[in-house]
């Protein structure tokens, strides 16, 4: 008898793997069943049994290092395509062209890495865990396994993760009211971490760094949520007071940086030794920052501006700062991003995050708001030139101006209660759905915030709240492991 209980208990557990929740719903409705309830009353020995199992399996993913073991996979296998559509015909050279893609994933655990660079050796570079317990990482590109980690001081908890690397591949990293110069590889170009300078910058105790944005000169521009905007270039820091409150990254150009305050759009620019601000663009009343500025090569700037009833994207001169135009993108009461707006050439591609609010509200099959949108400016105006319906919960796209394709974090609808993931490509022309590839189901592979980055090996990285996803052409893989 107890035997005939284990076996229905484990095939129920297989059943909601390959069909999803919905069989784990109608398995606890015949529970309503005296009959039922009788015959599965559990002793305390299988209770127990279970119970060890459970910790057993806790136990493992504990012990083993991070990035050695995959993802736990989710349930829902059979009920969701692992591929749809078709590869882009003549490849791509920077990213996946769908070509029966392979998917590793490995687990870090709850880390929240959501950025990813590359350094010069082709390994990533991140920054994850908590605010009380943040880690500067390197991790293999191949393997997705951490070559070397490096514990951060502790920052407030509203303080974002905020680093990049500099033009030499080092990572610049925020730490408190410093900044860490921190080496990815020793004298061997081996994987190592190694702090190279510390840097002071000035800024008050109450106050923090939302993010860092290093420039092609070797300078790395800062800005605080208190408005203080600065560079460190050559060991020295220059400041300068904007008067506004900052809670998005800066964003580097040639001479200087633009900054979006609450109240407007700021360049400022390195004169000397002293930073100054250039121009001052207030926004024309409501909203607010949806993501960092994104200069464009066309001499333009722009910003995602989250107001009732539509979010707009608005661009501005970066040599004036006055506005060139705005287009409304999705519906209304619907549309929101949050960092999800980047450079596609002298366009810009955004994403809708509205409805997101972390990963409880996309699990069981649910969604957040749709879209998916192109903006330009053609003859001065500003146009939406395509929108998609595509499910893109958070994060930010990546785009290959090159290979004409543009890379999202997809989830599909699902009244079966499967929460499957995906990357799916674009076309950067026209907005069409080219192909998409399953990463993952379940909760685990919420890509929650993470930006997508391309990488070697023409591959796609996405940073997912369980760890770390690769997606990558069969052939390429194929040869990389032969």
């Amino acid at each position: 008898m107890r035997g005939a209980r284990t076996v229905v208990l484990v095939g129920v557990a297989l059943l909601v793997l390959v069909a999803g929740p919905l069989v784990l719903l109608l398995a606890g409705l015949t529970l309503y069943l005296p009959r039922v309830r009788a015959w599965l009353r559990p002793t305390r020995r299988v209770v127990a049994g279970w119970l060890v199992a459970v910790l057993a399996l806790a136990g493992v993913a504990v012990v083993v290092p991070d990035g050695w073991l995959p993802i736990p996979p989710g349930p829902g296998t059979w009920v969701t395509p692992s591929y749809v559509g078709r590869p882009v015909v003549g490849g791509a050279e920077h990213g996946p062209a769908g070509e029966s893609p392979q998917v590793r994933t490995r687990s870090y655990g709850l880390d929240d890495c959501r950025r990813l660079e590359v350094d010069p050796h082709g390994r990533l570079v991140t920054v994850c865990g908590d605010s009380g317990h943040p880690v500067l990482r390197l991790v293999d590109a191949e393997s997705l396994r951490q070559r070397a980690a490096k514990d951060l001081p502790a920052r407030a908890a509203d303080c974002p993760a905020a680093f990049d690397l500099d033009a030499a591949g080092r990572a610049m990293v925020v730490a408190g009211d410093r900044l860490l110069v921190v080496g990815t590889a020793d004298a061997d170009d081996e994987p190592d971490l190694t702090t190279e300078a510390t840097v002071d910058l000035g800024i008050a105790e109450d106050d923090c760094v939302v993010g860092v944005a290093a420039d092609a000169a070797g300078r790395t521009w800062f800005a605080t949520r208190a408005g203080i905007a600065g560079v460190v270039a050559g060991g020295r820091v220059a400041r300068v007071d904007l008067g506004d409150e900052v809670d998005r990254p800066p964003a580097a150009a040639a001479a200087g940086a633009y900054v979006a305050g609450a109240a407007g759009l700021h360049r400022v620019e390195l004169a000397g030794r002293r930073v100054a601000v250039a121009w001052s663009s207030a926004y024309d009343g409501g909203g607010e920052r949806g993501a960092a500025p994104v200069p464009l090569p066309s001499g333009l700037v722009a910003v995602a501006d989250n107001r009732e009833p539509r979010l707009q994207v608005v661009f501005h001169r970066a040599d004036t700062g006055a506005p060139v135009c705005r287009a409304e993108v999705f519906g209304d009461d619907a549309g929101a991003t949050d960092g999800g707006l980047v450079a596609a050439g002298d366009a810009v591609v955004v994403q809708n995050s509205h409805g997101y609010d972390g990963p409880l509200s996309t699990v069981l099959g649910r969604t957040s708001d749709r879209g998916i949108a192109r903006v330009a400016v053609v003859d001065g105006e500003c146009r939406v030139t395509w929108s998609t319906d595509l499910d893109v919960p958070s994060g930010a796209p990546a785009v290959s101006v090159e290979d004409g394709l543009v890379y999202a974090s997809v989830k599909r609808h699902s009244w079966l209660g499967v929460d499957a993931w995906y990357l799916a490509a674009l076309d950067l022309g026209t907005g069409r759905l080219l192909w998409a590839r399953r990463t993952g189901l379940g909760v685990l592979h919420d890509n929650h915030h993470g930006e997508i980055t391309l990488g070697p090996g023409r591959a796609a990285y996405l940073p997912v709240l369980g760890g770390l996803v690769r997606v990558r052409d069969r052939e390429v893989d194929q040869q990389d492991q032969g």
